[in-house]
């Protein structure tokens, strides 16, 4: 497969999406409009980067090493700093001088000869998804693995096992509990056992290790995971992994319909799993869910009619699944049934929400959104950001039209004292015209009236996945 392998012709690779390799540290940086001089902390992004050039295959977003990118603001000022995640893979690559691990699709797995006993034939570690703090430990994440723990100043500090209690990593979407502290989080695994979840504790000691999940027998992909008072919610589409097919040449990843989604409610104090089976769909992100006092759970998520990796989706939906866009799940955990109901058909993703409401009854849901207007935007390119408000009587949608922007996800920082809303939606974008990246502040009272400040960043930001809010500390 290496030799046929050219990355010129894989989209992702250039364009809005194109690797950057030098780490760059930049002071005072221009300011279009006001920068609002509540925001006193740090945007942090991550997401794919790799080092060099790709070999044998590569897959967005699941290949590509982790970058973080920061703009630190205080007292209307901002700085910027990135850094990747220096993983022993990327170290021994960096010594070599050239890529040694081929994508995820390709299996292909440098010798002892060239890395060592400790790294090789095994999986290259990709913490290039997401970026959370939680207990003091500010986190790269990637999927079902070990997540790699971040210095104040980006500086890579090692692999984080939790004290050795979570060897096998978490999820790349860990969802912490905003009235405890808690952080839960779920792994996949190629072997048994195929799921488990796991907590971590206010203070970040483990309060429970992996515990597997009851009924999963195969290995199949999870990307995200939601969190309410009660449960954990995951949601298991038939995406199936089949390492057999990959090492004949075939895909990894098998979408199986007739199999159907399964959702499962996992009690947090440890109770047995509640399971409720719909027609088969995907989903990359969830957005919130929360417990109802009847005992249901409200599940909202955006829905895909299947598997997408790398471009469209991999296969067809099943009957009334293949509906796309922001979509609301009620499961009744007594009697195993799921109710779904589309809120919001435009082309959507990266959904998000303040997250001290995480787990709570959520007003209002930001999303990266297509304005119809351009037809060359890549699969994970999005050229508008669109609010959806689900709070009292008929939803509202508010758009904002990014014109020659392509946007990312939007994060949000709360203003100091804040309980519901009141604080600005932040996102990275760039310019299609010029390749020039900003950072874009938008009001939370008002978002579709576009941003109050444009910070420049000084070098171009890759279209990227997950960031965080980290006010500074009092």
């Amino acid at each position: 497969m290496s030799a046929v392998f050219d990355p010129t012709r894989v989209a992702h690779l250039g364009g809005r999406f194109a690797p950057v390799t030098e780490e760059v540290d930049a002071v005072d940086l221009d300011v279009v409009g006001e920068l609002p001089r509540e925001l006193d902390g740090v945007y942090l992004r991550n997401g794919p980067n790799p080092r060099f050039s790709p070999v044998g295959s590569y897959l967005y977003p699941i290949d590509g090493d982790g970058m973080l990118h920061g703009v630190w603001m205080s007292e209307g000022r901002a700085r910027y700093r990135n850094r990747f995640v220096r993983t022993p893979a990327m170290r021994a690559e960096e010594k070599a001088g050239h890529a040694l691990w081929g994508g995820v699709e390709s299996m292909i797995f440098p010798g002892a000869d060239e890395v060592g006993q400790d790294l090789a034939g095994d999986f290259k570690p990709i913490p290039d998804i997401n970026v959370v703090e939680h207990a003091g430990r500010l986190l790269a994440l990637g999927e079902a693995d070990c997540p790699y723990r971040m210095g104040p100043g980006l500086d890579t500090l090692g692999k984080e096992t939790f004290g050795g209690r979570l060897p096998g990593g978490i999820t790349a979407h860990p969802k912490t509990d905003p009235s405890t502290g808690e952080m839960a989080a779920f792994c996949y695994a190629l072997e048994p056992p195929w799921l488990t979840w796991s907590v971590v504790a206010a203070d970040g000691s483990v309060s429970r290790g992996p515990t597997p999940v009851a009924g999963v027998e195969e290995p199949l992909m999870i990307h995200d995971m939601a969190l309410t008072d009660r449960y954990l919610v995951l949601v298991l589409a038939p995406a199936f992994f089949d390492l057999d097919a990959a090492m004949s040449g075939g895909s990894f990843l098998a979408w199986r319909p007739e199999r159907g989604t399964r959702v499962a409610l996992i009690p947090r104090d440890g109770t047995e799993v509640r399971w409720a089976q719909e027609e088969a769909f995907w989903l990359w992100h969830t957005v919130n869910a929360y417990d109802t006092p009847e005992g249901q759970v409200v599940l909202d998520y955006v829905q895909w009619p299947a598997l997408s990796l790398g471009g469209e989706s991999s296969g067809e939906g099943a009957g009334g699944a293949t509906a796309r866009g922001l979509t609301r799940a009620v499961v009744d955990p007594a009697t195993g049934t799921v109710r779904r109901t589309r809120l919001d058909d435009m082309r959507v993703e990266l959904p998000r929400i303040d997250d001290r409401l995480i787990g709570s009854p959520h007003r209002r849901i930001a999303m990266a959104a297509g304005s119809g207007r351009n037809a060359g935007l890549l699969s994970g390119e999005y050229d508008a950001l669109r609010w959806f408000d689900t709070g009292g009587g008929r939803p509202v949608t508010r758009l904002w039209d990014a014109g020659d922007l392509s946007v990312g996800e939007p994060a949000f920082a709360p203003s100091p004292g804040s309980v519901d809303g009141g604080g600005y939606w932040l996102t990275y974008a760039t310019d299609r015209t010029d390749g020039t990246s900003w950072l874009l502040v938008l009001p939370d009272e008002d978002p579709a009236g576009g941003p109050v400040a444009r910070v420049r960043i000084p070098v171009r930001v890759p279209l990227g996945l997950h960031g965080t809010w980290l006010p500074t500390e009092e």
